[in-house]
């Protein structure tokens, strides 16, 4: 017998979010085989077998927070699960006896989230709370109840013991849906006058026939995980942006001239990141107060460049890390942002290449920005924001103007420790370099 445990899930994470089952009890498993999928505050990971047999329980459901190290399951040996030596399937629902003599407040971790709460649950266990009544509920099923606004106590189980199962509550929610609908469909124009006298019947977690239609969803751990470190960014930092604009003649022609050269010798293609990413670095060692952070009444001057590539991933923003960027040529830096940008579209990426960064690179121009005031990653103190490139009128001289590709670039800052000489300087020296970019493409 093996148990399915949550593994180690990195630096500070102690706890995910059973994001879904690919296997059911009564599955036959083989090693490596994926039993489930985990959302962390920053990747989903994979949990495998650990050795072949047969999953003989399913301990935690889809939805439910998870500890490292909690058992979610139980792999059986295919020996004794075939010789019908093994004791069968626990029921979904059933109580270990380990956990029945524990404290029923613990019984669901999304319960004890509302409160702020973080302990994970062992096992299953069925709700034993007197103000909800005299009966059984599974957690995935007082989840969904308590999300729709539902009484547990309204709804009729199937179940021959009473237990009241995830699709109790569906079956419940269809019915008050089917009965607003009927009753919207018998009424005739006089009657659907309202009349101070006629009686009200409520159907419970059905919203009024006459309200707007509106769908509720939770948002994933991640997701949740981005808001609360956005705000915590805005509320701790003393946050501000200044702006500049660049000039993009320059690389646009060296993109031009050197991309089908660049590709045949390096097999990747000559993009914009890098030129950014390389006069950041010449910046910061300029400017080394933008590449430091703030610890209690210290300042961590670091002497490295990670530089983290904010990107646009399914599950939500997510920023890989590029390390030492200044001790890699161009070719290097283009090989690993592409690589990490496809690891995030596929959901792949590690967390060791999410952890750490020294200074952020956010380009809201592939989505069409034009201007915005990005975000701190904290704890780091400054990130740039790329934005859509734009043929504006320039002025040469007092009498002739051009057109010329033109890009608005933002700096935020956290002014704490980096005044705004400092942060308009440092944005002015970006600017400067990728105006003039041949010294960054030589020395890469």
């Amino acid at each position: 017998m093996a148990e399915i445990k949550v593994p180690e899930l990195g630096e500070s994470i102690t706890e995910g979010t059973l994001h879904k089952w690919h296997v059911q009890e009564g599955d036959t498993v083989h090693f490596g085989d994926v039993l489930a999928e985990l959302e962390t505050d920053k990747v989903n990971l994979e949990i495998s077998a650990e050795e072949d047999g047969i999953v003989e329980r399913i301990a935690r459901h889809a939805g439910e927070n998870v500890a490292v190290g909690e058992i979610i399951g139980i792999i059986s040996a295919q020996s004794s699960a075939a010789s019908g030596g093994n004791p069968p399937a626990a029921d979904e629902n059933s109580v270990d006896s380990k956990t029945a003599g524990a404290d029923v407040n613990a019984v669901s971790s999304s319960a004890s989230a509302t409160s702020g709460g973080t302990a994970a649950v062992t096992a299953d266990a069925v709700d034993t709370n007197e103000e909800r009544g005299d009966y059984h509920a599974t957690p995935s099923a007082r989840k969904m109840a308590r999300e729709q606004g539902i009484d547990l106590r309204n709804i009729r189980p199937q179940d021959p013991v009473g237990r009241i199962r995830e699709e109790d509550v569906q079956a419940h929610t269809a019915a008050g849906e089917t009965v607003m609908k009927e009753a919207g469909d018998k009424r005739s124009p006089a009657s659907a006058a309202p009349k101070a006298s006629a009686p009200t019947v409520p159907v419970v977690g059905v919203q009024d026939a006459a309200a707007k239609p509106a769908e509720r969803v939770r948002m994933s751990r991640r997701r949740q995980t981005i808001a609360k470190r956005l705000v915590e960014a805005q509320q701790t930092a003393a946050m501000l942006t200044t702006f500049n604009e660049v000039d993009m003649s320059a690389i646009m022609d060296i993109r031009k001239r050197r991309k089908t050269t660049f590709r045949e010798k390096h097999d990747v293609g000559l993009g914009f990141m890098s030129f950014f990413t390389k006069a950041i670095v010449g910046a910061l060692k300029a400017y080394p107060l933008l590449n430091a952070e703030i610890d209690g009444e210290d300042i961590i001057m670091k002497k490295y460049y990670d530089i983290g590539i904010a990107v646009a991933a399914k599950e939500g923003l997510v920023v890989p890390v590029v390390r030492d960027a200044d001790r890699l040529g161009f070719a290097e830096i283009e090989k690993q942002i592409g690589e990490l940008a496809e690891k995030a579209r596929t959901n792949s990426l590690t967390l060791s290449e999410l952890q750490g960064g020294t200074f952020t690179i956010t380009n809201g121009g592939v989505f069409g920005s034009l201007l915005s005031t990005p975000i701190l990653n904290s704890p780091q103190v400054g990130i740039l924001g790329m934005h859509t490139i734009q043929l504006r009128p320039v002025a040469i001289d007092e009498e002739r103007t051009v057109n010329r590709p033109m890009m608005y670039i933002a700096l935020s800052y956290d002014h704490r420790i980096v005044d705004g000489a400092e942060a308009v300087s440092f944005l002015r020296t970006v600017k400067e370099l990728l105006e003039d970019p041949e010294t960054l493409l030589l020395e890469g």
